[in-house]
């Protein structure tokens, strides 16, 4: 099955500090290619995989689940680690809940984390109807290209399949159990004008990790594909500084690259 464009995965070679970068629910690595490109252009060495079912068709998509996207990001951080000395992980959306899952399972192995309008739960009563009605009903309506920036848009289905979003909620409630695990430094940077996730999903998910490293920024101008909206390019330059910070040997060469 042919990808939809922008849906390719990018990988970069750079240095010895590495990030790997999980895209959203029905998403594609087209909403994260502009922060991967970024952080490659910096030095860092770059992982952003196109999550199974995911590209080509809502089809597709059905016939998978959160432990075929979580398989796929997992196997991307050991192929981090195994090249870099440093890893990081981040994720917009439910790519974020990915991340954080990567982080409480792999500890120390992962240095840092940076989501962008996580996600915690699936809201509303449509929730509540996913394990009835994904028999009866195949997709609703998408959830793609929320996005305020006049002419951007995001490469994703414009339906959802009701089995894999029955598949998502229970990984959403797996992973609230597992957020004290989380430890690392934290970077979380929220629209307070999202109209897919939430506010309450970050609040959630600050009141249950165990960072005591973190940091919380509002995206103002943007809604919820904030990567490719207003505050992308504050988003791209927060994150390369927090992982400065906490990678040395990524900090002379940040100097000097960041201008």
């Amino acid at each position: 099955m042919p990808l939809l464009p922008g849906a390719e995965p990018f990988r970069h070679e750079g240095g010895e500090v590495g990030v790997l970068l999980c895209h959203g629910f029905t998403g594609s690595p087209q909403s994260l290619r502009p922060w991967a490109g970024y952080l490659a252009e910096r030095g860092l060495t770059v992982s952003l995989p196109l999550l199974p079912g995911h590209g080509t068709r809502w089809e597709d998509m059905q016939l998978t689940g959160w432990q075929d996207w979580y398989a796929e990001v997992d196997r991307e951080l050991r192929a981090l680690r195994e090249r870099c000395t440093q890893v990081f992980v981040a994720g917009l959306s439910m790519g974020g809940a990915l991340a954080l899952r990567l982080a409480a399972k792999h500890g120390d192995a992962i240095s840092g984390v940076v989501v962008v309008n996580p996600a915690n739960k699936v809201h509303g009563l449509t929730a509540y109807a996913l394990p009835v009605a994904r028999h009866l009903v195949r997709t609703t309506k998408g959830i793609a290209s929320d996005i305020a920036l006049p002419g951007s848009a995001e490469v994703g289905y414009d339906k959802v399949p009701l089995h894999a979003a029955h598949s998502l909620r229970r990984f959403f409630r797996l992973l609230d159990g597992e957020l004290p695990q989380v430890t690392q430094p934290m970077l979380l940077l929220r629209s307070p004008q999202d109209h897919v996730v939430p506010p309450a999903d970050s609040a959630r998910i600050l009141s249950r990790i165990s960072s005591t490293d973190v940091r919380e920024i509002l995206l103002e101008q943007s809604y919820h594909v904030a990567t490719l909206d207003h505050d992308a390019d504050r988003i791209f330059a927060e994150s390369f500084a927090f992982i400065g910070r906490l990678a040395p040997s990524l900090g002379k060469e940040g100097t000097a690259a960041g201008g």
